[in-house]
């Protein structure tokens, strides 16, 4: 629909399955929230140097080892049991978050169960606070709800998706501004200068 509606490059961040980039063609340059995160991470929790990034499924478990990575840090993750389609059975923790503040990092989260489920066993695994940080904040259905009454110290979005209303529903809810971002890649992309440099730095 993009390609017939005329786009003639697309500029996207945090694609679920980065082979989607592979049905244009058209240039594609899918960008990274990670650099983001990590400055928010070092920005506002002031013992990051002693924390844990979590994922709270398997199929996450690149995202977050290279959060850790940069960080220094450990990384744990959870992996899930699933007996019937959208039911959460059993989590197993890997990893060790014993008397740390666990980050629990994914790029979308909608209605909110599996990482509610995530914290509620990061704190009983022994976590001091949980975070949780997405690339996109879908919240429908319970999920505002589900935050509310969850652990979570702060839930960290970016506004890849606005977040105002969802914002006065839930104190929890924090947002990263990426709009910079964008803005540079397309900046960049237009006077043909290399967008590279967006997958690992935050413009300044």
């Amino acid at each position: 629909m993009l390609s017939v509606a005329g786009a003639d490059h697309i500029i996207t961040m945090d694609l679920h399955a980065s082979q989607i980039q592979g049905f244009f063609d058209i240039p594609v340059d899918n960008l990274y929230a990670e650099p983001a995160v990590l400055k928010w991470i070092r920005e506002n929790i002031s013992e990051w140097r002693n924390c844990t990034i979590v994922s709270p499924d398997a199929g996450g478990a690149k995202r977050v080892t290279s959060i850790a990575d940069r960080l220094n840090v450990d990384f744990a993750l959870i992996h899930k049991e699933r007996k019937k389609a959208n039911e959460v059975d059993r989590m197993v923790l890997v990893g060790d978050v014993k008397d740390r503040v666990a980050i629990l990092v994914d790029d979308m989260a909608d209605t909110c169960g599996t990482i509610c489920h995530a914290a509620d066993k990061l704190l009983s695994a022994g976590a001091t606070r949980v975070y949780a940080i997405l690339t996109h904040g879908i919240f429908s259905g319970p999920a505002i709800s589900r935050i509310n009454s969850a652990c979570f110290e702060a839930v960290v979005v970016t506004n890849t998706i606005p977040q105002e209303d969802k914002m006065k529903h839930c104190s929890k809810i924090q947002v990263i501004d990426i709009s910079m971002i964008l803005a540079e890649a397309i900046r960049r992309t237009h006077n043909g200068e290399s967008v590279s440099y967006l997958f690992s730095h935050v413009p300044l």
